[in-house]
């Protein structure tokens, strides 16, 4: 008899990205995460008055980053593309928001 294999330990981060609405955001971010093997967990953007506003899950496990060098690289995207973008590891976010 088989056992059930261990589902891998997730390393999940919440990158939030908000800035003026225009094309290839959502493209630009997925093609940062997945050069680095991020995986996106789960996605929700919207259009707000003109400003783009994007949630994103993401499992960092299998990164070929660490925590700093992504919000580095998200921080260099964000110039580029001239957005706020933020990385919060789960365990902080989910700390900040407690009832």
């Amino acid at each position: 008899m088989h056992e059930a294999a261990e589902p891998l330990a997730r390393e999940n981060v919440l990158i939030t990205v908000v800035g003026q609405d225009r094309v290839g955001i959502i493209a630009r971010v997925a093609t940062s995460l997945a050069q680095n093997n991020i995986n996106i967990l789960d996605l929700n953007q919207k259009i707000m008055q003109g400003y783009f506003v994007m949630n994103l899950m993401a499992d960092m496990a299998g990164s070929k980053i660490d925590l700093d060098a992504l919000n580095r690289l998200m921080d260099d995207v964000g110039r580029e593309m001239g957005l706020k973008i933020m990385v919060q590891h789960e365990n902080i976010f989910r700390s900040m928001h407690r009832i």
